[in-house]
């Protein structure tokens, strides 16, 4: 999570997320990328992407690129109300640019390591959060759960790690910008 994290964070505080659209970038984004989602499980059994080659994500690296500036500063501060159109906006481009591999899952799991933006709705995070639905109830429920143990979670948070030396890095792991 921390390398890939990092990866895309790095572009955009550089004010460069096009720059992950450049022949040379493009390549190490899907690896980036894809190596993170198989160290989550992405890759294996039944799963579509299985069959597929990284070069399958350079759709999904576009999406990242162009995706709307809100969703890199959204967090569960502001689920709120639960309707957070942007994360529902770029979960729909992640489905379409996934070509019918784009399970909540799958789509939240590129979410949380590209944006940071919501926890990947997996299994452990269904059964532990009693939500099955990726939707706007199940964000208005974290939002509620971030505002009533505010205090507690921005007391536990953790930074991420750099590649190069292994070092703590200056971006927290779940972070609230």
């Amino acid at each position: 999570f921390y390398y890939c994290f990092n990866y895309f964070q790095e572009y955009r505080e550089r004010d460069d997320l096009p720059g992950l659209l450049r022949v040379y970038a493009v390549q190490l984004s899907c690896l980036q990328l894809g190596f993170y989602l198989a160290s989550w499980g992405m890759l294996r059994g039944s799963s579509k992407m299985l069959q597929r080659s990284v070069r399958a994500l350079e759709p999904v690296i576009e999406v990242i690129a162009t995706a709307p500036s809100e969703i890199w500063q959204t967090d569960a501060d502001s689920y709120g109300d639960g309707a957070c159109p942007v994360i529902f906006e770029t979960a729909a481009m992640l489905r379409t640019a996934l070509q019918g591999a784009g399970s909540d899952i799958l789509v939240t799991k590129i979410m949380l390591g590209t944006f940071g933006c919501v926890p990947a709705f997996d299994t452990y995070f269904r059964r532990g959060f009693g939500t099955w639905k990726f939707g706007p109830k199940a964000l208005r429920d974290i939002g509620a759960f971030y505002h009533a143990n505010t205090e507690v979670i921005e007391r536990h948070r953790v930074e991420t790690l750099d590649l190069a030396g292994g070092w703590s890095t200056s971006a927290p792991y779940l972070f609230h910008r």
